[in-house]
């Protein structure tokens, strides 16, 4: 197939999906006509996202996120202006960046929250200075510590142990196996124990 008529086809495809809109009754059809277009688009689609996300399971995410978009706004699309193809590939693209931002800022908050937490866990209401000093070099210690964790390893060892949720909930949270969940935390503990002990 040509690129002139494979752009025929995607146009005639994102045509009748926007019909939906139109008409309750072309639901079906426009359903239809999704299922083809994605058939025909994924995997060229999937290998831009997993470009920019750089991660296989992330640009599945992406991926699906993007056809919701291109089924919700076909009807935006102006053969004129852009070859269809082009058209879902900013889409895809967006949908990539906006999913990055989204992590980093969760990261970030997440991080924000555990540093408040653990200075008024740590430092607590001692009106003793010598105590008050001690404890602030055990959270600066902790939070050192903390930072030579792995991310991902390091969310895991913070929601565990200050929201106090159980290795299933953290699981079913963050959408890992149980099993690495486990084997995260129990290798943070060890590495903060260590780190620590240097401290004291």
């Amino acid at each position: 197939m040509d690129l002139s008529t494979q752009d025929h086809l995607l146009i005639d495809l994102l045509d009748r999906i926007a019909a939906r809109s139109v008409s309750p009754a072309r639901q079906a059809e426009s359903e239809a006509a999704l299922r083809e277009l994605y058939d025909l688009t994924s995997s060229r689609l999937f290998g831009l996202a997993v470009r920019v996300v750089t991660n296989r399971e992330w640009a599945e995410d992406v991926l699906q996120e993007a056809y919701l978009n291109i089924w919700r706004i076909a009807g935006d699309y102006r053969s004129a202006l852009s070859p269809p193809l082009a058209w879902m590939g900013v889409i895809v693209r967006s949908r990539a960046l906006d999913f990055l931002r989204r992590r980093n800022s969760e990261r970030a908050d997440a991080a924000l929250e555990l540093d408040e937490h653990m200075s008024d866990t740590i430092a607590g209401d001692s009106s003793d200075p010598m105590d008050t000093s001690q404890a602030s070099e055990q959270a600066w210690a902790l939070h050192e510590c903390l930072r030579k964790l792995e991310a991902k390893q390091r969310e895991v060892v913070s929601l565990a142990y200050l929201r106090d949720l159980s290795h299933n909930e953290l699981a079913d949270q963050l959408k890992l196996p149980l099993g690495t969940v486990k084997t995260w935390i129990r290798r943070g503990i060890e590495q903060l124990r260590g780190c620590m002990a240097r401290f004291a």
